[in-house]
């Protein structure tokens, strides 16, 4: 589809960001392992290594439909889990997320953050406080669109990082009024 997006004139090749939330999120952590064509990524709610949520999150039956049990499959979960595509990881990459989302826990984007900070890679994790999967806080719901905006501004567009947004945020503090 991004081929597709470019001959149409459409898409800049030079130019490109991908991103999501929950599979969004999962499917750019896998397509960052993937390929270097993208100038900047956004995982919002994403997975990296899928035999850490065994047993953790909602998707059993899923694992077990497409990929098999782990102990029997190991070769299947080691190729389809982004983490073990890391060292292939150039893009600079946004993760975020709850901090009591079960459904995609932030475990996966703690995990690529932390590999590719070790790697010297640019990249950034922001948790927010008390949210689940779909956020509630409207503070948190405005800091996050603040940062797709800076961060594809920045890498894609060429902006300077705006001072206002942390460089590294590991947790937010609520602010005053939010729950």
């Amino acid at each position: 589809m991004v081929d597709f997006a470019i001959a149409q004139g459409i898409a800049d090749p030079d130019k490109l960001g991908v991103g999501g939330w929950s599979y969004g999120g999962i499917s750019t952590d896998f397509i960052i392992g993937q390929t270097r064509r993208f100038k900047a990524a956004i995982s919002g709610a994403g997975a990296a290594e899928f035999t850490s949520l065994f047993g953790h999150d909602q998707y059993q039956k899923d694992y077990f439909t497409e990929l098999g049990y782990p102990w029997e499959k190991q070769v299947v979960w080691t190729k389809v889990a982004p983490f073990y595509h890391v060292k292939d990881i150039t893009t600079p990459a946004l993760f975020m997320g709850g901090n009591i989302d079960w459904n995609v826990p932030i475990l996966g984007g703690e995990q690529m953050y932390q590999a590719l900070k070790a790697l010297g890679r640019d990249t950034q994790l922001v948790v927010y406080p008390n949210e689940y999967h779909e956020f509630t806080v409207p503070s948190h719901m405005e800091d996050r669109l603040k940062r797709y905006l800076a961060w594809y501004g920045h890498y894609v567009k060429g902006d300077a990082a705006p001072a206002a947004l942390p460089q590294d945020t590991t947790q937010l503090v609520p602010k005053a009024g939010d729950k």
